[in-house]
């Protein structure tokens, strides 16, 4: 125990160690931050939701942090409701049974872009009598074109860009655009615009709600995909995936080759002629082939590729490393003494052998660590990763599969693709840095 505690004191001296430790931490501090943030099945109601969760949010958005790197600045996403005070609300009654509700939404236009597409939810409460609602566009050079009038049953859904009337009355097939420029200009005018909804209730508890959803070019910090999904949730989830699945898996492979090793080793015969010859017979097998099979005729189930990750993974070269450690620590002076005073086989090899092999279990369990996560994204980009999980691989698939390299949505592919460098350098740096530490033939190179 003294031993490790002064080898891992040794580490402070490798900058690379301190620098994969940097990294590995931040890690695990996101992946932390995203279970406590997101919690699992919220998580998996995000990923997998459709129009009903993701509706404010434009279709193939970059981050909202591109407009500080560009020279043209690209709209911005928002939305406002009237229920939670984001719009202004008054209410006037006319009579003992008609009512005026006017919602107003004024904001500020300083882009060089137009919105993708702007919508008005307008839901009311009412018993006989449908509310009437009329919504007007105030423009920073005082123009007020009327948008649209309509009665309100429940909840209506406007989309700017598909009224044909609002098309006929601005003379142009590009409704979003016609909105935000002077007529006959294609150049957007910056400045106050208003949305101004007027309604009229027909009954004394009837009541009007707007909610005001504007799909700019850029949203949020890390951008959305082709279902409105905002790509933070499986930036974030995908942390502890990687994490969860690396190095369970590396965990896994290494502790159970050590022992197959080492039982081998110290029974002999035909016990380790047979772990020897399963190893040769797993060494020429297609590792990837048969994960690829698995997943496409049997389970793409993240835990049903982790345990055949772990199966295939111990039978392999590293089994003959530790054997020809194990034979001689087998020979060492205290196992002739354990065996002299009685000790059993397993406790042997649990407490004399396997124990010796903990300074080389380190290194190799942290180098390891990227070889499964990348594993695991692999398999996602070829669309055996688990259907569920929101991943860093399932990210890059989704981009592969929309063409986002041809179409420049750049950021779709870059991001989870940076996380991964992010990963396999800190634990590679870490696990070098330990290897030497524990390999006394490595400190001086």
């Amino acid at each position: 125990m003294n031993s490790l505690k002064s080898s891992f004191r040794k580490l402070l001296y490798y900058p690379s160690a301190m620098m994969g430790m940097l990294l590995v931490l931040l890690l695990v501090i996101t992946a932390v931050y995203a279970m406590v943030k997101i919690p699992y099945r919220e998580a998996i109601r995000l990923w997998r939701g459709g129009e009903e969760v993701w509706y404010q949010n434009p279709k193939f958005a970059p981050p909202a942090w591109f407009n500080l790197f560009s020279s043209r600045k690209y709209s911005e996403s928002f939305a406002v409701r009237s229920s939670d005070g984001g719009m202004e609300k008054t209410v006037v009654q006319d009579t003992a049974e008609i009512s005026t509700i006017t919602i107003s939404y004024p904001f500020d236009f300083t882009y060089d872009f137009y919105p993708q597409e702007m919508l008005l939810y307008v839901t009311s409460n009412y018993q006989e009598k449908q509310p009437f609602v009329s919504v007007e566009w105030l423009t920073p050079d005082g123009r007020t074109v009327r948008v649209a009038n309509m009665t309100v049953t429940g909840r209506e859904t406007y989309r700017f860009s598909q009224d044909n009337k609002l098309r006929t009355r601005l003379k142009t097939e590009d409704v979003v655009p016609a909105l935000f420029s002077l007529p006959d200009s294609d150049i957007p005018l910056k400045g106050q615009y208003q949305l101004l909804v007027t309604g009229t209730a027909f009954e004394p508890d009837s009541d009007i709600n707007v909610e005001f959803v504007s799909h700019g070019q850029v949203y949020g910090l890390a951008g959305t995909d082709q279902s409105r999904r905002d790509l933070v949730v499986p930036l974030l989830w995908g942390a502890p995936v990687a994490l969860a699945f690396g190095l369970l898996a590396s965990l896994g492979t290494l502790v159970l080759t050590m022992i197959i090793a080492a039982i081998g080793t110290w029974y002999g015969g035909w016990v380790d002629e047979i772990i020897q010859r399963i190893t040769e017979i797993n060494l020429v097998l297609p590792f990837l082939s048969i994960l690829i099979m698995v997943g496409t005729f049997y389970s793409r189930s993240i835990w049903v590729i982790l345990g055949v990750t772990i199966l295939l993974s111990i039978f392999t070269g590293a089994i003959k490393g530790y054997r020809s450690i194990f034979l001689q620590v087998k020979e060492s002076g205290y196992i002739e003494a354990a065996r002299a005073y009685g000790a059993s086989d397993m406790r042997i090899v649990f407490v004399y052998l396997i124990p010796r092999m903990i300074p080389l279990l380190i290194p190799g369990l942290v180098s390891s660590v990227p070889a499964f996560v990348f594993l695991e994204a692999s398999l996602a980009v070829l669309g055996l990763g688990d259907p569920v999980l929101p991943t860093w691989g399932k990210i890059i698939q989704d981009a592969n599969a929309n063409g986002a390299l041809y179409r420049g949505y750049y950021y779709w592919i870059l991001e989870p693709a940076a996380l991964l460098m992010v990963t396999g350098l800190g634990f590679a740096m870490l696990g070098f840095a330990l290897d030497r530490v524990f390999n006394p033939k490595l400190r001086d190179l």
